[in-house]
């Protein structure tokens, strides 16, 4: 029986989710969670940006950490806002490219604006001076510029549903990781913190609760587009 364009998208959506979590600890998952951390970290220096802040380097690790430096006026929602970007900005990016992968059909120029993306996040990691991180970010810019030139319809929809599915699953384990599980470590919750006096634990929290929120809405939307054409 063939199977619609909705029933297809939908069972592309469970095979990349499946195939996320039993090769998550593995080199096909590698590079996608380091491209997670180049967005949590573009994440912070843009929200320091819209406060009036520059970006002077980012550094990304083959731990697969990595931080963003930055230069902002002293202000209270300038601290809270670029603080919170991080986790929260890598799971708007992800939700947005899960989503424009379903429903736009020109999907290889989505691959085009992250190929270009990346290759303007180099200058920045290459301030960094660490070689690795450079080299990563170069890498995959390239790649999707490759792909952009010469790969079919079928792998810039696959493997950008693959990428989005990456971003938001990689947040919400992040947050419970490295917020819920181990605070007072100098994280973005261990900031706020400071900042207000609510436990950065609760503050991880709370970041996860709206994680999984977002998740779930982004998910029914695109079960909404998929439905929409059985």
């Amino acid at each position: 029986m063939k199977l619609t364009a909705g029933k297809q998208q939908i069972l592309y959506l469970v095979i990349l989710l499946t195939t996320t979590i039993l090769f998550w600890n593995t080199l096909l998952i590698y590079p996608i969670k380091l491209f997670v951390v180049m967005l949590h970290e573009m994440s912070h220096g843009l929200m320091a940006m819209l406060f009036g802040g520059d970006i002077i380097e980012i550094h990304i690790d083959r731990r697969i950490g990595g931080y963003c430096m930055y230069t902002m006026r002293p202000s209270f929602w300038g601290s809270f806002m670029t603080s919170s970007a991080g986790y929260l900005g890598s799971l708007f990016w992800g939700s947005l490219i899960l989503i424009l992968a379903v429903k736009l059909e020109k999907d290889k120029y989505i691959t085009l604006a992250i190929g270009v993306l990346l290759l303007i996040l180099s200058y920045f990691v290459l301030q960094s001076g660490v070689w690795f991180g450079t080299f990563m970010t170069i890498g995959l810019g390239a790649f999707m510029l490759v792909a952009f030139r010469f790969f079919g319809p079928l792998f810039h929809d696959l493997w950008l549903k693959f990428i989005g599915i990456i971003c938001c699953a990689y947040v919400i384990l992040d947050i419970k990781g490295d917020l819920i599980d181990n605070s007072n470590i100098g994280s973005d919750a261990d900031k706020i913190a400071e900042l207000t006096g609510i436990p950065s634990v609760l503050v991880g929290i709370t970041w996860l609760i709206i994680a999984l929120i977002t998740l779930f809405f982004v998910l029914r939307y695109v079960y909404r587009l998929t439905k929409n054409s059985f």
